[in-house]
């Protein structure tokens, strides 16, 4: 029996609930990914069907496909997964892409009927601070956020805590709808009160109501044992914003395949939000009102 068997859910997700972050991989026959020096992990096999398994045993129904950084901008695995749910389910599923900030409005069309609804900006979450590279990202978030914000699509940001805490001052001017991916990745162990989490606090209370946060990837930013570190700003983040924070699985966690269970991570959010209006407000309606189920 695997890990995955013996951990059960200790709650089932409200109807029309929604996975705001997971990948997909096929074979690398058919869907070579980056070989280059710059490839963060080896990607695992993990096909459509074997998210739908797990899927389908927390009582997820709506969809948000993230492409990861190992296909680099050739989205094409993501997007024949979203097809094959498409045809099979009809429109219950969303898609984040990374593009060129050139890419053809001929093309923002076509991915937009399929379902893709933002673009990432996706940074290592374990580069080491660099002075000026918050700067080297500026063009392409302007760029993309004037064009997005006219269609209404949305930015989502990967970054480590020390470059979202950077760029605050640029967030807080976008146009477009953003979210950042696993709580802005500040480190657990440094607490709620940490600079950079706070800045977070201000601009979910007191921004221009853009700013979206995913709880996800919790093991990113966790050093404790049952992730309870993280518990304090998870809750923080609940009380600034609970109409703006959604959930993601982050499935298959790649590198961290050994060390973390899918079910462990989806029971945490009953831990973290234990009214039931507030689990559905994070599942249903927050994804519903973000991504226009």
């Amino acid at each position: 029996m695997s890990l995955q068997d013996k951990i059960r859910p200790i709650f089932k997700a409200p109807a029309l609930s929604c996975d705001c972050h997971f990948h997909v991989f096929g074979s690398a026959e058919q869907y070579p990914y980056d070989d280059s020096d710059e490839l963060r992990y080896t990607p695992p096999f993990a096909p459509l069907d074997a998210y739908f398994t797990l899927a389908h045993r927390l009582g997820i129904e709506r969809y948000v496909f993230v492409q990861p950084s190992a296909y680099c901008r050739d989205n094409t695995c993501m997007i024949d997964a979203m097809d094959k749910v498409n045809a099979k389910y009809g429109p219950i599923c969303r898609g984040i892409v990374d593009v060129d900030e050139d890419i053809p409005d001929t093309e923002l069309e076509r991915l937009h009927a399929i379902g893709v609804r933002g673009v990432r900006i996706n940074v290592s979450p374990i580069k080491p601070h660099e002075t000026g590279f918050a700067d080297k990202l500026l063009t392409r978030i302007k760029l993309l956020d004037t064009r997005l914000s006219k269609i209404g699509w949305q930015l989502e940001f990967l970054l480590p805590g020390w470059l979202t805490s950077e760029l605050m001052s640029t967030l807080e001017k976008l146009k477009a709808n953003f979210t950042l991916a696993h709580m802005g990745l500040f480190l657990a162990k440094e607490g709620p009160k940490q600079p950079g989490f706070l800045q977070l606090i201000d601009l979910l209370q007191n921004g221009n109501g853009r700013c979206w946060v995913k709880f996800s990837g919790v093991y990113r930013i966790s050093t404790a044992a049952d992730f309870a570190d993280a518990a304090p700003m998870a809750q923080a983040l609940i009380e600034a914003a609970p109409d703006r924070i959604i959930w993601g699985s982050d499935y298959p966690h790649l590198h961290f395949t050994n060390k973390v269970d899918s079910v462990e991570l989806f029971n945490l959010l009953r831990q973290w939000v234990p009214d039931d209006a507030t689990l559905r407000q994070i599942l249903v309606k927050n994804p519903q009102n973000l991504f226009g189920f």
